[in-house]
């Protein structure tokens, strides 16, 4: 126990100890009074009250619902994070991470619970800068762009006697311009940096919701889709904008090499290991000397159709990979590709990492990976 408390307390955090039989507070570490502007003893009579309009009851509470769940089998209450702002009794608030586990006897029942609480102000201030830089980005980009943008149309315009390559030369800047000023909006936006920067992001998704909302996607775009679901968890623990940016790319290829009148089937099944997620076009296919390689970066394939940056299937591979999975295609009967993602089943809290020697930046793996990209 004090080399818990001595290594909690190198790095300024407070370390605390509470005993399970009695709910009572234990230890806290002396330095609650600098972080918080609270004395040991103001905690010890919270503990002691569990009074519920004191400005450390947040602190406090949850314990008893704790155990409970903990002793009816729920391991995911072992070790919990969780943030929030302490009001200090100056009137100012610090916000707060605190991390807790409990620790069990020899016969597995909860014996004390420990943690620290660790003063957020430094990372809540790093988020805050990153915001403003990417405000900042936002900006600048924007500028020349629109610049760009309201000339190109005044060419277009006042262009009727151009030639044909001029006038196609034209189009493709417009649609260059349009594709950044959308990743302007997809990335760092005011909207999205409040998504990133203002709470906790959400680490778990309804897999059948990312497939409905992908199928969503599907019809807004003209397009119809099948959605076809079997046995499927309620939720998976993963980032949830990386998938729908993972299943977007997958459903615009889908969208842009389908033949009309044909749907995009989505599908999603449990598997031994986790779930399957996948996404069929009823297009040409993938050449089979480029199945192997389609995820490369920055290249496009030789049936590539369209505009495109040679990046979309690289970067759903990057964001499955992350997850500790893995994406691959198929040529199906009778014609068509499918895609398909599998995610391992996340049963503990955190995620897993990608595996070893999948790293899609790994320079030493590169040669194997670059290939060509539909997308």
């Amino acid at each position: 126990m004090e080399r818990f408390r001595a290594i909690a307390e190198l790095r300024g955090d407070v370390a605390w100890v509470v005993d399970c039989s009695s709910g009572m507070l234990s230890y806290i570490s002396p330095s609650v009074r600098t972080m918080l502007g609270y004395a040991p003893r103001d905690f010890i009579a919270q503990f002691s009250t569990r009074e519920a309009n004191t400005p450390l009851a947040v602190l406090c509470a949850g314990l008893p619902e704790r155990l409970a769940r903990f002793n009816a089998g729920d391991q995911s209450r072992r070790a919990l994070v969780r943030y929030f702002d302490q009001p200090r009794p100056d009137g100012s608030t610090v916000p707060i991470e605190v991390h807790s586990t409990l620790l069990t006897d020899a016969d597995g029942k909860p014996d004390a619970l420990v943690g620290v609480l660790v003063d957020a102000s430094a990372a809540r201030d790093r988020i805050e800068r990153q915001r403003r830089f990417a405000s900042m980005l936002n900006h600048e980009f924007r500028t020349p762009l629109s610049t760009i943008d309201g000339a190109i149309q005044r060419l277009e315009a006042t262009g009727a006697q151009a030639d044909e390559p001029t006038r196609l030369r034209y189009r493709k800047i417009q649609a260059a311009v349009d594709r950044l000023i959308g990743m302007l909006d997809e990335h760092l936006s005011p909207d999205r940096m409040d998504e990133i920067g203002g709470t906790r992001p959400p680490d778990t998704v309804a897999p059948e919701a990312l497939l409905r909302e992908s199928a969503a996607l599907i019809t807004a775009a003209g397009g119809s889709a099948l959605v076809e679901c079997d046995g499927l968890p309620p939720l998976i623990r993963v980032q949830p904008y990386g998938m729908r940016l993972a299943l977007k790319v997958l459903v615009d290829n889908a969208l842009q090499y389908s033949p009309p009148g044909q749907p995009v089937v989505l599908s999603g099944h449990a598997t031994v290991d986790g779930i399957e997620l996948s996404v069929r076009d009823h297009g040409d296919g993938v050449p089979d000397a480029e199945s192997a390689t389609i995820f490369g970066k920055a290249c496009r394939g030789s049936n590539a159709v369209g505009q495109g940056s040679g990046l979309g299937l690289y970067l759903a591979r990057s964001v499955i990979e992350v997850h500790g999975g893995t994406i691959g295609v198929q040529n199906v009967t009778p014609s068509g590709a499918l895609f398909k993602i599998c995610l391992p089943a996340q049963r503990a809290a955190g995620k897993r990492v990608a595996p070893e020697g999948c790293n899609s930046d790994n320079s030493a793996n590169q040669h194997t990976r670059e290939g060509a990209a539909r997308k």
